[in-house]
């Protein structure tokens, strides 16, 4: 009898041990699905899109700088999204920009006081590494003479911006379509990886899933622009699959982003079955909550280390700053192989001291960029 009991334990052990390893979630772990309300100072069109969504979702994101300069504006919707039983993250821009007419920071402390456990966080700079390599406006560096000391510069400059924003909230959010990496070494709390454009899924997610573990953050995903024109974002079909994919790959947070000044609810439509996706993925979320995370990274490709290589074709830029080099074409094929050998149980990872051990031990093989990969 001693002899059974000793062998059920020993079972029970090794199972949680590896339910531990994997990084697999608990049912009754924090999860979030919702909206990004967008470009938009109108608190009438905010308030009807939670009116419209709060029975099917658990967060809602002000993603509008427009109200958020204004702080009776802000209060009003913030109060009115928590009154719907909704957890909140607000956006907020430079702190020293002249339209904001209060102190961002002391209206961060009254709300994590008012709001408690309701308000998650800020969403702060948008898009830092997608800013980066496309050279956009709001590109942290614009010269640098290799990738060592770029990759150093580019963490530290957007580490003086989320840590100054820590010191007032518990926790900072941003979205992004690359450098990933370096966003999670900035100390961000999440990054939201794009579903966007017909990039990649599994690439993406392994690019910035394996980011989050390796740094021992959460991700998410969300669901932005796919199209330059009507209807502008996927279908509500493929708006379920894609929510689906990031929920069983292991997101703590998936966003549907919605353009408020098109159309009656934005981009967001009926007629396009996006609502009634965030209604079946909210019954799927409920019926299913064994289902989160059962797809996990159990191989990794490593990178070299500073490496700020794109990922969204072969020649991307590196950094913004370089054309491709005599290694991107390799890295492009390895990667888009491995992903199709091992889809999502794929993640992407650099060869970086400070977590090379922990990557080590977490995973079940790894490839590395100079090594013959087929």
């Amino acid at each position: 009898m001693l002899g059974l009991i000793f062998i059920v334990v020993i079972f029970v052990s090794v199972f949680a041990t590896v339910e531990l390893w994997l990084g697999r979630f608990h049912s009754n772990s924090e999860f979030f699905v919702g909206v990004e309300f967008a470009y938009s100072d109108n608190v009438g069109d905010l308030k009807s899109l939670v009116e419209k969504v709060k029975n099917y979702t658990n967060l809602f994101v002000i993603g509008s700088i427009e109200i958020s300069f204004n702080q009776t504006a802000l209060n009003e919707a913030c109060d009115y999204i928590v009154d719907s039983g909704l957890h909140l993250i607000v956006f907020f821009t430079d702190s020293d920009n002249e339209m904001y007419t209060y102190d961002i920071f002391d209206w961060m402390v009254e709300a994590k006081q008012k709001y408690g456990d309701k308000f998650l966080g800020v969403y702060r700079y948008d898009e830092p590494g997608g800013n980066q390599l496309d050279q956009g406006p709001s590109m942290l560096i614009e010269n640098e003479t290799n990738y060592t000391t770029m990759a150093a510069n580019y963490t530290n400059a957007l580490n003086l911006l989320v840590n100054y924003y820590m010191d007032y909230i518990d926790k900072v959010f941003t979205a992004d379509y690359g450098l990933y990496w370096f966003d999670y070494k900035a100390g961000y709390t999440a990054v939201f990886v794009e579903f966007g454009w017909n990039h990649s899924r599994p690439l993406h997610i392994g690019l910035c899933r394996g980011a989050a573990k390796a740094h021992n953050k959460d991700w998410g995903a969300i669901v932005t622009w796919e199209y330059t024109d009507a209807p502008y974002i996927e279908s509500g079909e493929e708006l379920y699959e894609d929510m689906i994919l990031a929920y069983k790959t292991g997101a703590k947070y998936i966003v549907v982003f919605d353009y408020p000044k098109i159309g009656h609810y934005g981009i967001l439509t009926e007629e396009q079955g996006h609502f009634d996706a965030l209604k079946d993925f909210w019954n799927y979320v409920h019926s299913n909550p064994q289902e989160r995370g059962v797809i996990q990274g159990e191989v990794a490709y490593i990178l070299p280390q500073d490496y700020g290589f794109g990922f969204r074709n072969p020649m991307d830029k590196l950094w913004g700053l370089w054309n491709a080099d005599d290694l991107s074409e390799k890295v492009w094929v390895d990667a888009n192989t491995l992903v199709d050998q091992y889809g999502s149980r794929l993640d992407i990872v650099y060869s970086d001291p400070e977590v090379m051990d922990a990557v080590k031990r977490r995973y079940d093989k790894l490839f590395f960029w100079n090594e013959l990969i087929t």
